[in-house]
Parts: structure tokens; C-alpha cells; sequence
């Protein structure tokens, strides 16, 4: 797959570059991206260094789909569509930055990606799904908002730098009401 720009109202997705490094170094020093996602913890530059030359060669393998979330000038995030099987399945995965959180531009970007992910001019997939580690609420308020229908707890089926966790799981399919949808952890009583 050749890299594509997306665009939303505030943001410009577009293939993070060595010009990134330093913010994707330091956005990766937080605690909560590195508790809840797959970057390595300890988080060092070298490895934002070997992140982008790994991002560019998913895209060119047709395999993963990654975004650098700008906000003007601001790297905001990231996000992307990881173990793509074109007219099959992907699964969405996002991280943002701790000043840029709460203003909506995630689920801005998902939008965008979810889009671009069903289309046939993009992925022509037929589902995606979402996974976080059992606890990152975030992301989970995030995925419901989305549409994404919870599926349940997948056990010691994550690895990150902690070892093997619990996992939530949701899917999303092209026809599906994209409203938000009842999920057991996120339902208050």
C-alpha cells in the first residue's frame, strides 16, 4: 500500500516522520501510553528512532496503516490500522498525547480512519476490531463512542513491556450504527 493523507476538521493524518522523534519520544515518556499500549518501557529516543522506518515499511507491506495525528504544528498522537488482511479485518490502535486529550480530536481521527479502513479506495475491510488492556478506560469510552460493539474479556491474550494481560475487545462492521453502544465496565449504576 502506497501512505495516504487523511483530513478531518482540526487534523491532518499523515505517515510520521523523522521530523516526529522528539515528540513521539517525549509523548511516550507518559505513563498511561506506556501501561497501555505496546511501546517499550522503558521508552528511549532510539526507540522513536526505529519507529519510523518501521511505520513506512508496514505501510509498503500492505500490513499496517499508521498516522501521525497533526494538530497544526502539533504532533497530537498516533494511530493506525495494524494486521491488515485487505477485504478482511484490521485492528485499530491510537495513542495522544497527554496535552492533547479531552478535546475530542481522537475520536475525530478514528472517524477518519474507520472511514478510510471500510472504504475500496482504502483497506475494503470487513471488519475492525479494538483491544485494550482490561482497566485503560480511555480507550475504551473512546471505542464505544465509535460504535464499536464489546465482545468481552479476552484472557492473557495482550503483551506489552508489563508481561500478558487481560484484554477487552470490541468490533465494528461496515453496516453497523456507528451511535454508541452499551458496554458492562463503562455503564454506570
Amino acid at each position: 500500500m502506497e501512505p495516504v493523507i487523511l483530513r478531518t476538521a482540526r487534523l491532518t493524518l499523515s505517515v510520521p516522520t523523522e521530523a516526529d522523534v522528539d515528540a513521539i519520544f517525549e509523548a511516550c515518556q507518559d505513563a498511561g501510553i506506556q501501561r497501555y499500549t505496546t511501546v517499550p518501557s522503558p521508552y528511549e529516543r532510539r526507540h522513536a528512532e526505529g519507529f519510523i522506518p518501521f511505520a513506512r515499511s508496514r505501510w509498503s507491506d500492505g500490513v499496517e496503516a499508521t498516522w501521525a495525528l497533526r494538530d497544526g504544528d502539533t504532533l497530537a498522537g498516533m494511530i493506525g490500522l495494524h494486521g491488515i488482511t485487505l477485504g478482511g479485518s484490521g485492528e485499530i490502535g491510537y495513542w495522544m498525547s497527554p496535552p492533547s486529550r479531552r478535546r475530542g480530536l481522537l475520536t475525530e481521527a478514528a472517524r477518519a480512519v474507520i472511514d478510510w479502513g471500510f472504504s475500496y479506495e482504502g483497506a475494503a475491510l470487513q471488519r475492525i476490531e479494538w483491544r485494550a488492556v482490561v482497566g485503560n478506560v480511555g480507550s475504551a469510552r473512546v471505542a464505544r463512542g465509535l460504535g464499536f460493539r464489546y465482545e468481552g474479556v479476552l484472557r492473557k491474550a495482550l503483551a506489552n513491556s508489563f508481561g500478558r494481560e487481560d484484554g477487552w475487545i470490541a468490533g465494528l462492521l461496515p453496516g453497523d450504527d456507528r451511535m454508541p453502544q452499551p458496554w458492562p465496565m463503562l455503564e454506570t449504576p
